[in-house]
């Protein structure tokens, strides 16, 4: 992959919480590329480090108590991990920008939907604030919110939750970023207005040849939209690889303990997989794989070494080297995916609780 074709590189990244009792790591040497126009899902449990991850990139970390102790963040080339708080401010919004969560507790509620995108204007560009009003006219009308000009005077609680999420990716796309962290950008709407949003989020990427990272757990959004997909557990890539083989041949027993669980109209509809146990507490973790607690096929080795991620030969490939997307695994013991054998919850404590 050459270099100007990457719009966002994250090499061996480590965020560390300084918290009374210690230093707890919560992101863990995650690495990973990005190019033009490409969409890469980040995606796990609640707590596996995805919007910490995110937030380590925009440098929007608490701090304290989190901070970047390790690794680096390039965006088109250049590290954002060591620049100068003015200099990354001015490249929020201008090069990367993020559509949060929750657009209700994003948007400032006292003031109107076109102050806020004005001000997101006016303090990239120099120019009067007629002119911003006019490109937050322009940006609202591409995002498809209907009198854009009547919705500027609106407040966010005006809104619906469709709507606001709109407004949340105008304000992100208004000044032509090249990176767009989506970060589970379709929780808390129904069904429609989920397809709606993303409809939108992959027009926007085609006409603007976006990079898109979209940090989220619904794996079937995953599926719809995602070039590749980076898997994360306990705060590290545990898995890598284009969307169709991750979705057609899953290696990690934790890959594939999440795809088991999604609910099938043709499935069994009595029993549905889920995935015994939690992920550890990064205060406590597991002595070397992070998974072996929850794991079906853990070997003794899976206690004594660490896995690193490494690249895999995939079908129709005798050499990883000559893969143009490989697929990348940390795993000492990975299984074709069948039917996972079912572990009881009383197994992973008392596995746990041997390994302490």
């Amino acid at each position: 992959m050459s270099g100007s074709e990457l719009a966002l590189e994250v090499k061996d990244l480590r965020t560390t919480l300084f918290l009374r009792e210690g230093r707890v790591d919560v992101v863990r040497g995650v690495s990973f590329q990005l190019k033009q126009g490409e969409t890469l899902a980040l995606v796990g449990e609640s707590g596996c480090g995805k919007t910490m991850t995110a937030l380590s990139i925009m440098r929007l970390l608490p701090d304290p108590p989190a901070r970047v102790t390790h690794g680096q963040v390039l965006l088109a080339g250049a590290d954002v991990s060591r620049m100068p708080e003015h200099q990354m401010r001015s490249l929020r919004g201008e090069t990367v920008s993020i559509v949060f969560q929750e657009p209700l507790t994003s948007l400032d509620p006292v003031f109107t939907i076109g102050d806020q995108i004005v001000e997101a204007i006016t303090s990239h560009r120099k120019l009067q604030r007629g002119e911003a009003r006019e490109m937050a006219v322009e940006i609202l009308k591409e995002v498809q919110i209907p009198s854009p000009g009547q919705r500027l005077k609106d407040y966010p609680h005006q809104l619906s939750g469709g709507m606001r999420q709109r407004v949340m990716i105008a304000m992100a796309l208004v000044l032509d970023p090249k990176v767009l962290i989506a970060d589970e950008p379709t929780t808390a709407l129904d069904v429609t207005i989920q397809a709606q949003i993303l409809d939108l989020i992959r027009t926007e990427q085609e006409q603007r040849r976006l990079a898109v990272l979209l940090i989220t757990h619904n794996l079937p959004v995953v599926s719809q939209v995602a070039d590749r997909v980076a898997v994360m557990y306990a705060g590290e890539v545990v898995e890598e690889a284009p969307a169709s083989e991750i979705f057609s041949d899953p290696r990690h027993p934790y890959t594939q303990g999440l795809l088991s669980s999604i609910p099938s109209a043709a499935g069994d509809h009595k029993h549905l997989y889920t995935i015994p146990g939690r992920v550890p507490d990064p205060r406590v973790l597991p002595p070397a794989c992070l998974f072996a607690p929850r794991c079906p096929y853990a070997l003794r080795r899976c206690w004594q070494e660490h896995p690193e991620l490494e690249a895999t030969v995939s079908a129709g490939h005798a050499d990883t080297s000559t893969q143009p997307d490989r697929h990348l695994l940390r795993c000492w013991n990975p299984q074709p995916f069948t039917a996972l054998q079912a572990i009881e919850p009383q197994e992973v404590d008392r596995r746990i609780a041997t390994s302490e």
